[in-house]
């Protein structure tokens, strides 16, 4: 039980920019299951999203209830194993293939993120390959912690010489060669869990990244990561944040609170199953107050239909006064969070709300108040294929892992000599090997 615990996540080899690819995508969510299969082209030269090597279309899609998690995290590894066998069963049949390897998301783990600057001799005149790879070591090695695994580690922006803003510093002269890194971290048990699961589906986890992270690569456009953006995932069981400038990104955050919990609160209020409470809550809950609410009548039905109680009828406006309350909550800890960010609390930049939960009625509205930013509902970008029922912001997190890959060649990750990591014949398997012998 050593290999994450050596402060690593698997990380995905770089797609080549000239080459096809077929890429398995699993989003293991607190409400959902969602696995795409899709293939990935060389992009043509029309594409509009320029920061995309590839083209990505759908071939394969399945999605079902989520069993066995909360929050994000694995609480009953046989339930989430079934869940998991059959969304990737149904995205298997519809795509024709079979697949070995998966891109996996993570929302729980307490996604926590800190920027560290390193600097180092340049050897020679100019910046090389190698120079680059010394520098990025340096910076990471800061960010080791016990019982923290580090999940992306990004370079922010370059120096030469007290040059600060380069992009790509390979080739250029100077001495001194700095980095300003952004380095995200998860609670390892979370990540052991996830890769657990995986594993006794017999798949291999190829990469781990962040939910509010790849939302944000499949529903930004260029100009709003250039300009800065913050992208908010509102999942089930927890609400992650990613904040991007200049294109990258910056800041990773999340707790758990979400779209289940306003469920759960109507249940409460209105006596009512859970089951019931959510179909409310899609069909009639808002955030939104209106002229007719007291006015609009809603049937509930009965908390134990075989003692024969009578429905009751409540008012959109009792909704709303059960809805709202939580909403506000969550979205006040979200302008907090984002407040606290050193890089993101730069407030004029978009806010992409993203997640089952942002589609409640009114929250634009409500998230633009609070937030005190424009806000809008992300939905997936140029990805083709999609059936229509993921087409809306609460897949975009299973379409960005089809988009990730193609940012993979940003990530940075310290290798790790130690026993476990070092044996066998591929990452991969030595991480399976790890995974059998540990549990």
């Amino acid at each position: 039980m050593n290999a994450l615990g050596s402060g690593l996540t698997p990380k995905m080899k770089p797609i080549a920019p000239h080459r096809s690819a077929l890429v398995a995508a699993l989003d293991v969510g607190s409400s959902k299951v969602v696995c795409l299969i899709g293939r990935l082209r060389p992009r043509g030269p029309q594409q509009v999203l320029t920061r995309r090597s590839h083209s990505v279309e759908v071939i394969g899609f399945g999605h079902t209830v989520a069993r066995g998690t909360k929050a994000g995290a694995i609480v009953n590894l046989a339930q989430a194993e079934e869940a998991i066998r059959q969304a990737v069963d149904s995205a298997e049949r519809m795509a024709s293939v079979e697949i070995e390897s998966i891109v996996l998301s993570i929302s729980s783990g307490r996604l926590g993120s800190e920027l560290f600057a390193a600097d180092v001799e340049v050897v020679g005149s100019a910046v090389s390959e190698n120079d680059v790879a010394r520098l990025l070591s340096a910076g990471s090695r800061h960010s080791l912690r016990d019982g923290r695994a580090i999940l992306h580690s990004l370079p922010v922006r370059y120096s030469i010489d007290g040059v600060n803003g380069i992009r790509d510093p390979r080739g250029m002269l100077g001495s001194r060669f700095g980095v300003d890194m952004h380095v995200a971290t998860i609670d390892v048990t979370a990540a052991r869990n996830l890769m657990l699961v995986a594993e006794r589906c017999h798949l291999d986890v190829e990469a781990m990244a962040a939910s509010p992270y790849v939302a944000g690569l499949a529903a930004l456009a260029d100009d709003e990561a250039d300009l800065g953006a913050a992208v908010v995932d509102m999942g089930a069981g927890t609400t992650t944040t990613a904040a991007f400038q200049a294109g990258r990104l910056v800041h990773l955050d999340g707790f758990a609170l979400g779209g289940h919990h306003v469920t759960m609160d109507l249940a409460r209020g209105l006596n009512a199953r859970i089951a019931d409470a959510e179909r409310i809550k899609t069909l009639y809950g808002t955030v939104l107050g209106g002229g007719s609410d007291e006015r609009d009548m809603i049937t509930v039905p009965p908390l134990n239909e075989h003692e024969r109680e009578q429905a009751q009828v409540v008012s959109r406006a009792t909704l709303l006064s059960i809805i709202k309350p939580r909403v506000e909550e969550i979205l006040e800890m979200v302008r907090d969070r984002l407040a606290a960010c050193p890089i993101g609390a730069d407030g004029r930049g978009n806010v992409v709300l993203t997640g089952g939960a942002s589609q409640l009625t009114g929250m634009p509205e409500m998230a633009h108040r609070i937030l005190g930013r424009p806000v809008r509902v992300g939905r997936p970008l140029g990805i083709a294929g999609t059936p229509d029922e993921a087409k809306g912001p609460a897949f975009a997190v299973a379409a960005g892992l089809l988009v990730y890959p193609q940012a993979a060649h940003l990530e940075h990750f310290e290798p790790r000599r130690t026993r476990q990591l070092m044996t066998g014949t591929g990452y991969f398997a030595r991480v399976g090997r790890w995974l059998r012998e540990s549990f």
